[in-house]
């Protein structure tokens, strides 16, 4: 049954901007489905009895349902099915790693391309957002409890929108001077306007969420006293922002930058409209980027859009190891973007000034597994070679944020410094504090930040009606 539909129905492609065109923009590169498109996919969906989809889905959100109501042409439906699981469906229709989750799963998929489920969970979020009626979802009375969100990142956000409509006062407190988190400083305009999360953000505000900003708990305000305040629960949902860098030589010459810094310059403070902005970005004219995960291609291809020639990612693995989602490197190469796989960097070289001029590589072949499951790149004797480079993107991963977590002594961190949590609950080691999200598993995806969210607040919830 699968394959006979799979072969009659082939998956409706969501329209793009022409790679030409868009490597040279900030616009979103898909423009998303007509309500005729939505449908024409959405009847696809074979309505398992039971659904692998939604075991696949970190949020439990009820696939089959949203798609069925889409179906037939029930678009509010659609939307407020979504909404009883999922806070922020029009993020997470644009940046979850769909094809090794629901889509993953997807029974059409065994036998040829799964239901485009993330394109069909965007386009809800979209059409209700432009179209809809702005109506809310129901909220139980009052409880007269109140709870601190701490990061207003996808967890943060999840749990302040699970917690809203159960009755709770709900106040979420950000460092920056915007509320979204890495949805507003990591990933890129034309992988996630930032319209859209400003208008998530606005719904749980509709709800009654406050949003608190520039409010810097651990430094301004610690987790004591805002119990002292009268939170009777906090959550801390503060990522994983530390840059990390290889320590080379050479790393300190002018043009050698973090992956965190240049994204943040060039989302949240919109350095990408310099001079029009007040923020300056260093503009490279041959950028090298180091990693092969999203944030990676996120810096490659931010770098292609302000005006670079060449733009290289440098990977000591190879294709099949990549972190980052299918789509985003097929859309990086598209646009004119080179991979340099099994190739390590060991050394910057500059000039007289002080500038980076070019980098030191030596190729790489792959040997035994290691622990991390993939096979561990191995040097090949004699293979160094030089490559030209002005400006050099550091993509390699990220660290615990210790702004928080170094001012809380009772609450444990483990030998890396992220916050101990139970895997079930969030419940940290501090009584009335949660957590979940980077600050507890490392740099993850936006939806297994929500799913850690979802599960904190149900036991926020408990805690809160039944006691610790």
């Amino acid at each position: 049954m699968a394959e006979t539909a799979a072969k009659k129905n082939p998956r409706v492609p969501m329209p793009e901007q022409e790679p030409h065109i868009r490597a040279r923009n900030f616009l979103e590169v898909p423009t998303g489905y007509t309500p005729k498109m939505a449908q024409e996919e959405a009847a696809r969906c074979l309505q398992c009895k039971k659904p692998g989809c939604v075991e696949g889905c970190p949020v439990s959100v009820d696939i089959p349902a949203f798609i069925d109501l889409i179906s037939r042409g029930d678009l509010t439906g659609a939307i407020r099915n979504l909404w009883s699981k999922n806070a922020l469906p029009a993020v997470c229709g644009r940046v979850c790693p769909q094809e090794i989750q629901c889509e993953g799963r997807c029974i059409v998929g065994r036998k040829g391309e799964p239901v485009a489920i993330g394109n069909l969970e965007r386009f809800c979020a979209d059409y209700e957002r432009e179209h809809g009626t702005g109506e809310l979802p129901p909220k139980k009375g009052p409880t007269g409890k109140r709870v601190a969100v701490v990061g207003s990142g996808p967890s943060g956000l999840t749990v302040a929108g699970d917690l809203i409509v159960k009755g709770h006062a709900v106040t979420i407190l950000e460092a920056f001077h915007k509320p979204g988190g890495v949805l507003v400083y990591g990933i890129p305009e034309f992988r996630l306007p930032k319209n859209i999360v400003a208008q998530e953000v606005n719904f749980l505000e509709r709800l009654g969420v406050e949003v608190k900003c520039n409010a810097v708990v651990g430094r301004t305000v610690s987790l004591d006293e805002l119990f002292e305040e009268g939170y009777d629960a906090i959550y801390v949902g503060v990522g994983a922002g530390l840059p990390r860098f290889m320590n080379l030589p050479g790393e300190n010459l002018v043009g050698i930058l973090s992956a965190n810094e240049y994204l943040t310059r060039a989302n949240l403070m919109k350095a990408y409209k310099y001079p029009d902005v007040d923020t300056p970005i260093p503009m490279g004219k041959n950028v090298v980027v180091l990693g092969a995960g999203n944030v990676a291609m996120d810096s490659a291809r931010t770098a292609m859009r302000l005006g670079a020639e060449k733009v290289k990612i440098v990977y000591r693995r190879s294709r099949e190891e990549m972190p980052a989602r299918i789509a985003e490197i097929h859309h990086a190469e598209e646009e004119g973007i080179e991979l340099f796989l099994l190739t390590n960097p060991t050394k910057y070289l500059g000039n007289e000034k002080g500038r980076l001029t070019g980098m030191e590589c030596l190729k790489m072949e792959l040997g035994e597994p290691d622990s991390s499951g993939r096979r561990r790149p191995v040097p090949i004797p004699g293979s160094e070679f030089e490559t030209d480079c002005d400006l050099c993107i550091v993509a390699v991963g990220s660290g615990a944020n210790p702004l928080l977590t170094s001012e809380t002594p009772d609450m444990k961190l483990n030998n890396w410094g992220y916050v101990v949590a139970d895997t079930n609950t969030g419940k940290t080691t501090k009584k009335g504090v949660w957590a979940g999200g980077d600050i507890v598993t490392g740099a993850a995806t936006v939806i297994l930040a929500m799913g850690a969210g979802r599960q904190a607040a149900d036991s926020i919830h408990d805690y809160l009606t039944l006691g610790w």
